[in-house]
């Protein structure tokens, strides 16, 4: 099933459910007003849903309409809670070598998490604000899954049947203001913009065998300024969403609608390109001793997508503006 949130001037929009083909939608506000009430009630609902869905992809429904990606805000607007790791180690360990940084310890027994601030997700078009050119501003291709209630305690393997929906996300970095948060060891606040995403959310059986030991085995494209930036691919993930979700859970409970990100994807193959600036800039330092590209400066712009196997976009299209805004209020 494929789902999107319609901007309805609520903060939590109308949840509509998407065609196959990601061209007709049709209202379900009979099953949920909203993706989190959705994920509340999932296990009461999904069987009348996946015949809704049926229904939608046969033409057979009335109240079909044609799905305008500029009324889309993100798939879930606002989350109870937004847990971002860091699962590609390819990543941290060209920021080790570019840095002459230590190697964290334990890195490839528990994987790395934050809570980030899920109060206010951007839609896939909305423009990225941030405070002036000096900040560092970075985008950071990821995939994101959205899960239903999973208790303390619980197995990678029980974490893997909750997974609801995956999605696409664009994680917004301030690059210069994140080592001087690091060194606090309390995480990101300051460094860290909203976050955008692409305006359909699926289920893992939209995937196929695309969608494998809990991992999205498929390369996110990322283009800056309409130019290739890279392609890295899922399937070099070293944790699976599944093993990211029972570490969280191992001390308490995580409720539907929390959501979860792979951090920047990155692949060991060079010719794979990168997904965010800073992975780049570290290959330059690496090579040459000093980075040599510029942060995201005003005006400019980033885009990335999944394609299927026939080219068409899985997750719809992000596409964003870079601007700088601080209103002093």
């Amino acid at each position: 099933m494929k789902f999107a949130t319609i901007n309805n001037s609520k903060p939590d929009g109308q949840l509509v459910l998407v065609s196959k083909d990601l061209t007709d939608y049709v209202d379900i506000s009979d099953l949920a007003g909203t993706l989190q009430e959705a994920l509340d009630l999932w296990p009461a609902i999904q069987d009348k849903l996946l015949l809704r869905y049926e229904a939608l992809n046969a033409l057979e429904l009335t109240g079909i309409n044609k799905v305008c990606k500029t009324q889309l805000m993100a798939p879930l607007p606002r989350s109870w809670q937004w847990l971002d790791g860091s699962l590609f180690l390819n990543h941290g360990v060209l920021m080790q070598q570019a840095f002459h940084l230590d190697p964290i310890e334990d890195a490839d027994i528990y994987p790395l998490v934050y809570q980030g601030a899920g109060d206010s997700f951007l839609s896939a078009n909305d423009k990225i604000a941030a405070p002036s050119n000096e900040v560092g501003l970075d985008f950071e291709g990821e995939f994101g899954v959205m899960v239903g209630d999973i208790p303390m305690g619980s197995s990678p393997e029980f974490a893997l049947e909750k997974i609801r929906l995956i999605v696409m996300l664009n994680d917004i970095s301030y690059r210069a203001l994140g080592p001087r948060e690091m060194k606090t060891g309390f995480g990101f606040v300051q460094a860290k913009g909203p976050t955008s995403f692409a305006p359909f959310a699926i289920t893992p059986d939209e995937l196929g065998e695309n969608w494998r030991n809990g991992r999205i085995s498929l390369p996110l494209e990322v283009y800056r300024n309409d130019k290739w930036f890279g392609a890295p691919d899922g399937t070099e993930m070293f944790f699976g969403f599944h093993e990211l979700i029972a570490h969280v859970a191992k001390t308490r409970p995580i409720k539907a609608g929390t959501v979860f990100g792979s951090g920047t994807v990155s692949n060991a193959d060079i010719s794979k390109g990168q997904a965010c600036i800073s992975e780049l800039r570290a290959k330059e330092m690496i090579a040459t001793g000093k980075p040599q590209t510029d942060f995201l400066q005003s005006g400019e712009t980033v885009h990335m997508r999944v394609l299927d196997s026939q080219g068409k976009s899985i997750f719809g299209d992000i596409k964003q503006e870079a601007i700088m805004e601080n209103t002093h209020v």
